[in-house]
């Protein structure tokens, strides 16, 4: 119990008293110390400033920029003449003599050039063979006379040969007068005698042959056409 009190009492002095004055804070802070003031002298540069950046590039326009430099330039530099060129004049004397010169040898040179194509060959051209065509029908001398008297009229006129759809077989001949051709008729001429084929019926009379024959019953004109397949009894009509 003593004892307890007792430490108790010191513990209270020893918070009781008052802090030395070196280990407080604020007399760290407080304290400055003395500052140690020194000068010291600097020497001025005695050498020149140095020139500026541009200062070696020269004076020229801005306009104008420096030529490139010819790095590839294979041409050979241009040469002056040695000697004084001639004058004019002898120029032109000179050139009036060579043509003078050469004149009479081209006059003489043209002849025998023209000597040289002369006796050459000339190519011939190869003809093409162009064979006779075909008529598309033949007619006989009967036929021809029969045709002319028919065509010998004071109006002139052309005699057409087609079919029509007649007959017991399908088809017959049939003739008449035109006065002009169709676009597309075929044209026959032989011995001075023109026939036209119906350009509907030349399949059907392609390679026939024209004639005239009289009997004591009719006079007609007969075809012997190699295309019939099936005629009829009485021979007026066909089939191709």
């Amino acid at each position: 119990m003593f004892t307890s009190r007792s430490v108790a009492r010191l513990v209270l002095r020893r918070a009781c008293s008052p802090l030395p004055l070196s280990s407080s804070p604020l007399r760290q802070f407080s304290t400055s110390r003395p500052l140690a003031v020194s000068y010291h002298s600097y020497t001025l540069p005695t050498h020149t400033s140095t020139p500026p950046r541009n200062d070696d590039v020269p004076e020229t326009s801005i306009t104008q920029p420096d030529p490139l430099p010819k790095v590839h330039e294979t041409r050979p530099p241009p040469q002056q003449p040695q000697h004084p060129q001639p004058p004019k004049q002898q120029e032109a004397a000179t050139t009036t003599t060579t043509t003078q010169n050469d004149v009479p040898a081209i006059s003489a040179s043209a002849p025998k050039l023209n000597e040289k194509e002369a006796q050459k060959p000339k190519a011939t051209r190869p003809r093409s063979k162009l064979r006779a065509r075909k008529a598309a029908m033949k007619l006989t001398p009967s036929a021809v006379e029969q045709l002319r008297e028919l065509l010998d009229q004071p109006e002139p006129k052309l005699i057409k040969v087609g079919v029509r759809n007649r007959g017991c077989s399908g088809l017959a001949y049939h003739l008449e007068y035109v006065d002009k051709p169709g676009a597309f008729d075929e044209n026959v001429e032989q011995d001075g005698v023109k026939v036209l084929i119906d350009s509907k019926a030349l399949f059907s009379i392609i390679g026939s042959e024209m004639d005239y024959v009289e009997d004591k019953l009719n006079q007609r004109f007969v075809f012997k056409n190699p295309n019939i397949k099936e005629e009829c009894g009485c021979g007026e009509s066909f089939m191709v």
